[in-house]
């Protein structure tokens, strides 16, 4: 089983930087989702894909993937750009 350790994006109706130096451990699936004819819901017997471990740094993630001994990723960390303008620049 690997994971995949990304920082966090910040959603569109997000303005705050309140977690946004978080850092997700998140496993990647191992088996296809199958349609289930009952309920019309997709599932899976792979429980660990519904995990998403939240960490403070990156550092811990890795640690944490390291203790378990799972194989993981890394994806770089986000650049935050703020866009700064007046108000009067939207009738432009």
């Amino acid at each position: 089983m690997t994971a995949r350790i990304y920082q966090r994006a910040m959603s569109a109706m997000q303005s705050g930087k309140a977690r946004a130096d978080e850092w997700v451990l998140e496993y990647v699936p191992n088996a296809r989702q199958r349609h289930d004819p009952m309920t019309g819901w997709a599932g899976s017997a792979d429980t660990k894909q519904q995990l998403k471990l939240r960490f403070d740094s990156r550092e811990q993630a890795i640690a944490y993937a390291e203790k378990k001994d799972v194989a993981y990723s890394v994806a770089p960390p986000r650049v935050h750009r703020l866009k700064i303008q007046a108000y009067s620049d939207n009738f432009r």
